[in-house]
C-alpha cells in the first residue's frame, strides 16, 4: 500500500484558497442577515425562526452533497464540481439579498444563499481528506481556519469599511437596506467566486484509482461489514426512529399543553420527522433498495466513536456560535448603545461596531490557526481544542460586564482561538477516524452536529429572550458563553488515536 505524498506549502495554500471565498458569504450573512431581517420589520423574538432556514439547509445539503461527491469524477475531479457550483449560485444570491423588498424575501434569500454556500463549503472538508496524508491534515484544516478568518474579517468590516472610508452612506428610509451594506454583499459575491475559482483551476485531485492504490483496504474492510451488519443496522434503524417518533409526539402534546410559542414546535416536530425518516430507511433496506438515502442513515448509525463523541462538543460549541451570532448586534446595540430603533443613526453605529468585533475574532482567527499547530505539537488536539473552548466561553460571558464599546475587542481576541479550534480541531481528529472512500459522507453527516444546535437555538432562544429573558438579548449570549464551557470539558474525554 503507497502513502500519500507530502504537499508543499503552496499546494496547500491553493487547495484552501477558495474558503477565504465562502467564508466572506458566511461573514456578510452572519453579520448582516440579522440587521437586515429587522430592517425589514422583523420584532427581535422573531429572528431566530427566520434564521431557521440556514441550518436546516445544511441538514439537508450537506450529507447529500457529500454523498454525491464520494461517487462523482469527471473532468474537473472529484469535490471540485461542487465547489464551482456552489460558488456560482452563492454569488447570485449575495447580490440579491440586500435588495429584498420584504422580509419573506430576505428570508428566502438566506435559504437560497446558505444552501450554495453548503454546496461549495462540504466538499472542502472531504477535500483535505483526499489529498493529505494524516500527519498533515491539522496543517491542512489550520490552514482552511487562516482562510476563513481573512475573508470574514475583511468581509465583517466591510459595511464600516464603505461608510467611514469611502463616505457611503449608512443609513436609508424605514424599511430600506443602507447603501453601505448593499455594496458590501455586491464585492462578497465577486470575490467568493473569484477565491472558489482560484482553488478549482490551481489544484489537482488524485483520480479513484490513485485514491484506492492508497487505502484499497480500508475501503474493502468498510464494505464487507456494511454486509455483515445489515440486519443490525435494520433494529437499529427500527429502535431510533420509534424512539425519537414517540418523544417527539410527548414533547408536541407537553408544548401544546403549556402554550409555548410556535417556534419551539421546530424541536417536537424535527424528532418525529427524523425519526420517521429512520423508519423510512429500515423499510427500504428490508426491502431490499440500498440506494443514497440508504446510505446516509446506515453511516449515521455506525458512526464511529470518535465521531459520536465530538459529535456532543459540536453541539455545545455551535449552539453558543449561533446565540452569538443572531443576538450580538440586539445585545450590543441595546446594552452598549441604549437603542433598539433600526433606523436611527445609534442603532447602525453600534450595528456597525458588531462588524468590527466580528471583524476582530475572524483576524485573530487567522493568526491563532498556525498557534494552534504549534499547540497541538506540544500538548494534544484535544487539550489544544478544550483550552481554545474554555477562553471562549469566558469571553463570552465577559461581554455582560463591558459597558465600553471600545473594550468588547478584548473578549472577541478570546473567541477568535475559539473560532479557529473550532474549524480546525475537530476535524483534523475526525479525519484519521473515517474511511477514506467515506470521507464526504461522513463530513456531511458529521454537520448535523452544528446543525442541530442551530435548530435548537433558533427553536428556543426567540422564546427564551421573549419570555425568560425579558427581550434582553444580552442574556443569549451569556448561555453560549455557558455551553462553551460545557464543550471545553467534554472534549477532554474524546478518543483521538491517530
Amino acid at each position: 500500500m503507497k502513502t500519500k505524498p507530502k504537499l508543499s506549502f503552496w499546494q496547500i495554500w491553493n487547495m484552501s484558497f477558495g474558503f477565504m471565498g465562502i467564508q466572506f458569504g458566511f461573514a456578510l450573512q452572519n453579520a448582516n442577515v440579522s440587521r437586515i431581517f429587522e430592517t425589514l420589520g422583523a420584532k427581535i423574538d422573531d429572528i431566530p425562526i427566520l434564521w431557521i432556514a440556514a441550518p436546516v439547509t445544511g441538514l439537508i445539503i450537506q450529507p447529500i452533497i457529500g454523498h454525491a461527491s464520494d461517487k462523482t469524477w469527471c473532468k474537473l475531479g472529484r469535490r471540485r464540481p461542487y465547489f464551482l457550483a456552489g460558488a456560482l449560485l452563492a454569488s447570485i444570491a449575495l447580490f440579491i439579498m440586500p435588495n429584498s423588498p420584504a422580509l419573506w424575501i430576505a428570508a428566502g434569500m438566506l435559504w437560497m444563499m446558505d444552501a450554495s454556500i453548503n454546496v461549495s463549503m462540504e466538499p472542502f472538508r472531504a477535500f483535505v481528506g483526499d489529498m493529505l496524508p494524516s500527519e498533515q491534515r491539522t496543517t491542512g484544516f489550520a490552514m482552511q481556519s487562516f482562510f476563513i478568518g481573512t475573508g470574514a474579517v475583511i468581509a465583517s468590516l466591510l459595511p464600516y469599511m464603505m461608510a467611514n472610508w469611502f463616505g457611503i452612506s449608512n443609513t436609508a428610509g424605514e424599511g430600506q437596506i443602507p447603501p453601505s451594506v448593499k455594496f458590501s454583499f455586491y464585492i462578497g459575491g465577486i470575490i467568493f467566486i473569484s477565491a472558489v475559482a482560484w482553488t478549482v483551476f490551481r489544484t489537482k485531485e488524485y483520480s479513484p484509482e490513485e485514491l484506492k492504490s492508497f487505502d484499497n483496504h480500508v475501503e474493502d474492510i468498510c464494505e464487507t461489514n456494511i454486509e455483515e451488519d445489515s440486519r443490525k443496522q435494520i433494529k437499529k434503524s427500527v429502535k431510533l426512529g420509534m424512539i425519537s417518533v414517540i418523544i417527539g409526539i410527548l414533547l408536541t402534546a407537553v408544548f401544546y399543553y403549556i402554550k409555548v410559542e410556535k417556534e419551539v414546535y421546530i424541536l417536537s416536530f424535527g424528532l418525529m420527522i427524523f425519526g420517521i425518516l429512520e423508519l423510512i430507511s429500515a423499510w427500504l433496506q428490508n426491502s431490499k433498495n440500498k440506494n443514497g438515502f440508504v446510505s446516509v442513515f446506515n453511516d449515521l448509525n455506525a458512526m464511529p466513536k470518535t465521531m459520536g463523541q465530538l459529535a456532543v462538543v459540536q453541539f455545545f460549541s455551535w449552539f453558543a456560535l449561533f446565540a452569538m451570532w443572531i443576538y450580538t448586534t440586539a445585545g450590543v446595540t441595546a446594552q452598549i448603545y441604549g437603542t433598539t430603533d433600526t433606523t436611527s443613526a445609534l442603532y447602525n453605529e453600534g450595528a456597525n461596531w458588531v462588524g468590527v468585533c466580528f471583524g476582530v475574532y475572524n483576524g485573530f482567527a487567522a493568526l491563532f490557526a498556525f498557534l494552534l499547530i504549534w499547540l497541538a505539537k506540544k500538548t494534544s488536539r484535544k487539550m489544544t481544542h478544550s483550552i481554545a473552548l474554555l477562553i471562549g466561553g469566558l469571553s463570552f460571558l465577559s461581554i455582560f460586564f463591558i459597558k465600553d464599546a471600545n473594550m468588547l475587542l478584548i473578549p472577541f481576541v478570546g473567541i477568535g482561538l475559539t473560532w479557529a479550534s473550532i474549524l480546525a480541531m475537530p476535524y483534523a481528529i475526525l479525519t484519521g477516524a473515517l474511511p477514506s472512500n467515506k470521507m464526504g459522507v461522513y463530513m456531511g453527516i458529521f454537520n448535523f452536529f452544528i446543525v442541530i444546535p442551530q435548530i435548537l437555538a433558533a427553536s428556543i432562544l426567540g422564546f427564551l429572550v421573549k419570555s425568560v429573558f425579558k427581550e434582553e438579548a444580552i442574556y443569549a449570549l451569556i448561555l453560549g458563553g455557558i455551553s462553551l464551557i460545557i464543550a471545553a470539558v467534554l472534549v477532554i474525554f474524546v478518543k483521538d488515536d491517530n
